[in-house]
This record gives structure tokens, sequence and C-alpha cells, in this order.
């Protein structure tokens, strides 16, 4: 499906050079942040207390967060239902979590007596520290996966200009949330590892194209060949992106408390995906030296076999 066709290739390969320095640039900056700055870790990371408490009515969250002013850093958001509310609260080293959800509860009757207990639990900063290791395997295991499964497909240079430009992704995502510090959490972790899926996505049908080109363009250079790939999908591009960054903003906007850093960082990934499957994985394709030789003799092999 197409609602436009653009008729003369657009040269994106002679732009690779300079494309791909902003990119290292950009990565390099967001490293540096995440080595110093270092990110701005939830709950479920850092240890804490977290509540759910039950009102006999539909309760507005913004007034329950206006309540408790004194707990700057605490979280709220509806849990199921509208009279559900789940409150999450840093851990202190000065304060109990027992006594500081007592405390919480004790605002919240104040301002209305219909408030119940359903459970209160405590992490401890032991279970944040696993998470984050675990967290971290996770991105791990999906990175060899994806190579994996571009070079069984593709060719190693396929795999390895792709790998290279999702992690660019993943690595500019974390630099955004270090240098804003935004809450990094469980939800956020979900939406890098989504990113990761997505943005190779976006790369394979690229990669799909340039290698469908080397068998027909038998005449064309390398540059020429990837220039009219990444064209001849851009239709496509610009349709899944926008229909999927149409969803991801609704929830950015609507989506309230709890889903806004999940939309945020898919909307930075979407955005970065784009780019980097374009001007920077094709980039490196070409500068790797892939060639119709490669697909030549996977032909053959394929035939003698």
């Amino acid at each position: 499906m197409e609602f436009f066709r653009i008729k003369k290739d657009i040269p994106f390969m002679s732009y690779g050079r300079f494309t791909t320095a902003i990119s290292l640039v950009t990565f390099v900056v967001a490293v540096f942040l995440l080595a110093t700055k270092g990110l701005h870790f939830g709950i479920d990371f850092t240890g804490g207390t977290v509540m759910e408490v039950h009102y006999e009515h539909p309760v507005d969250i913004q007034k329950v967060r206006s309540s408790l002013g004194s707990f700057s850093d605490a979280s709220v958001q509806n849990f199921g239902t509208a009279s559900d509310v789940l409150i999450r609260l840093p851990l202190r080293a000065d304060v109990s979590g027992a006594k500081e959800s007592e405390t919480v509860l004790g605002v919240l009757r104040s301002q209305d007596a219909s408030v119940q207990m359903r459970r209160v639990e405590f992490v401890g900063p032991q279970v944040g520290k696993e998470l984050v290791n675990n967290g971290s395997l996770a991105l791990l295991l999906v990175s060899l996966g994806i190579m994996g499964y571009l070079a069984i497909r593709f060719e190693w240079r396929f795999a390895l200009a792709a790998i290279i430009a999702n992690l660019h992704d993943v690595v500019i995502i974390l630099g955004f949330f270090s240098f804003f510090q935004w809450e990094f959490s469980l939800p956020v972790l979900a939406a890098v590892l989504a990113v990761l899926g997505y943005s190779v996505n976006e790369s394979v049908v690229v990669f799909d194209r340039i290698r469908e080109n080397f068998r027909l363009m038998r005449k064309s250079s390398v540059p020429e060949i990837i220039n009219n790939a990444i064209t001849r999908t851009m239709s496509r591009t610009i349709i899944t992106h926008g229909c999927t960054q149409l969803m991801v903003t609704s929830m950015l906007f609507f989506g309230g408390e709890a889903l806004h850093y999940f939309a945020l960082a898919l909307t930075i990934g979407i955005l970065f995906g784009i780019y980097s499957s374009v001007l920077v994985a094709s980039p490196i394709v070409m500068w790797l030296g892939v060639s119709r030789a490669d697909f030549v003799k996977s032909e053959r092999k394929a035939e003698a076999n």
C-alpha cells in the first residue's frame, strides 16, 4: 500500500558521513550523561513502599496527588478502577515503610474518611538490584537474538549494522532520561525493549529491499542500490510509523502519569528508529563492503545444496 511514490531516488548515501557523524556525537554525549548523571531509577529498582487504597466512590487522582504534596516523590495512579488508587513511595533511610504508610493513610483519611487500605508492600533495595541486573541481561539477550536472526536471514554485515543502529537508539533513549532525570521504571524498560524490536523491523524492511535490488539492479552501484531501496520504502515507513505514533501520542497526552514516561520512551525510540534505520544502518552496510557478490555466493550455495 502506497499513498505516494517518489519517482527520483533520494541520494541518502551522499549524506552518510554527515548523519553518522551526528549519530556518533549524540551517542557519545548520551554515554557521557549516563556515566556522570546516571538514571533516576523508580521504586521498582530502588525499593520503597507500595500502597493500594480504595474509595467508596470514583476519586479525582489530581486531588489525591495534591493532598500528598508533602511527599514530593510519591507516584499516584488509578489501579483497575476509578475507586482504587496505587501509591508508590521511595525508600527513605530515616523513616520505616510501615510508619510512612500510616502517615499517608492518615493524610488521605483527613481528606476523605471513606478511604480504606487494601494492601501495603515493602520493596527492598536488594529486589531493585536484581531488577537492574535482570533488565540489563534482557537487553543483552535481545541484542544477541537480533544479531543472530539478521546474520542468518541476510549477512553478517547487515547484522552488525543493525545492532549498532539499534543500540544507538537504546542509548539515546537512556541519554534523554539521564539528561532530564525522568523516572526510569519497569514500564520504561518495557518500552526500551519494544523499541529494539520495533527498530529492527524497520531495518529488516530496508535490508530486504536492498537484497532484492542487488538481484534486479545489476548495473547500478552500491550507493544507488541502497538509495533506491530506502526511497521505495519511504511510503510504507511514513504510513507505519505515523499510525504507530498516533497511538503512542494518545497515550502520551491522555494516558495519565502511569503511561507518560512509557509513551515518551516509545516516542523517542520511534523517531530515532526511523533515523537510524535509514541514515545509520544503511551507510554502515555500505562502508562494510557489501556487494552483489555476497548474495550471488549465497544463491549458488543454496542451489548446490
